[in-house]
């Protein structure tokens, strides 16, 4: 008989990340620290009885449901680490935008293997299961753990649990369009800073709030950089910093009521292609 795992996929923000250099192997080395949040995708996997191969379906038309989806990466690769093969059946209820900063891929990916695990016997280790997410990519770890919090270390695909005893009311605010994570650190060395914008990490009490990627990708998208001052200027914001490689905007506020008022607000500010979602770290 089918067994079947209903998995609850949650988005992610980097509440700092600092590029600390350009790597031999072409990556670049980073320390960040990821958090989950209380927006997530569904995700049904189902280990069937019949042929083996992999049958994704996603609610949302043009997200890829071929090999490129690092959801059948993750499944792929188990596979060969374990030396079978199975018959899957997954279905993706999305709710992360894509390319947005916001780990959804990567945050399927990561649910999908742990669960793919547990289906079948639980024939590998956590940290086998780490080595396998690492290779797929950087913020797929992350999502193996059970910490709501974790720090990033190499090009972010090193992680260990982090200590967050903050439950953050925030607003996330992507524009229409997305942006692609290997353009932004490809022209972070020969990016500079506009003027009058606040790049300086923000002192938090959960630590230095700033990311080495707005530098690049303020500079060629210009709606950002204003729309984070726009966030800085309301008194109910704590900080306010673009998420991963953008092109999701968010601002901590103080109460969820704080929040809720502030995403109103940026959808009449933002307009109607804007995806803006009131939520909270987990």
């Amino acid at each position: 008989m089918p067994s079947t795992l209903d998995l609850s996929s949650p988005a992610k923000i980097n509440l700092w990340l600092k590029i600390l250099g350009k790597r031999d192997d072409g990556f670049h080395e980073v320390s960040t620290r990821l958090v989950k949040l209380g927006i997530a995708d569904t995700v049904t996997l189902t280990l069937t009885d019949g042929a083996a191969g992999i049958d994704l379906t996603c609610n949302v038309p043009g997200v890829p449901v071929d090999d490129s989806n690092l959801v059948c990466k993750a499944l792929r690769a188990f596979e060969v680490r374990v030396g079978q093969s199975f018959g899957w059946q997954v279905h993706l209820e999305k709710r992360i935008p894509h390319g947005a900063g916001l780990g959804g891929g990567s945050s399927n990916a990561g649910v999908v293997l742990r669960a793919a695990n547990e289906l079948t016997g639980s024939p590998l280790s956590m940290e086998e299961l780490l080595k396998i997410a690492a290779g797929i990519g950087s913020d797929v770890p992350c999502f193996l753990l059970e910490t709501s919090a974790a720090d990033g270390t190499g090009r972010g695909e090193n992680v260990t649990s982090a200590e967050f005893p903050w439950k953050l009311p925030l607003v996330l605010i992507k524009p229409a369009f997305p942006i692609p994570t290997p353009w932004a650190y490809k022209n972070w060395a020969s990016s500079a800073e506009l003027p009058g914008v606040l790049y300086a990490p923000q002192i938090c009490p959960w630590g230095e709030m700033v990311n080495h990627l707005e530098r690049p990708v303020f500079e060629k998208y210009r709606l950002l950089p204003g729309l984070k001052s726009w966030l800085l200027g309301h008194s109910s914001v704590r900080a306010a910093l673009m998420s991963g490689s953008g092109s999701t905007m968010f601002a901590i506020t103080t109460t969820d009521i704080q929040a809720a008022a502030l995403a109103e607000e940026a959808r009449q500010f933002c307009g109607e292609t804007a995806w803006v979602q009131a939520t909270t770290t987990l």
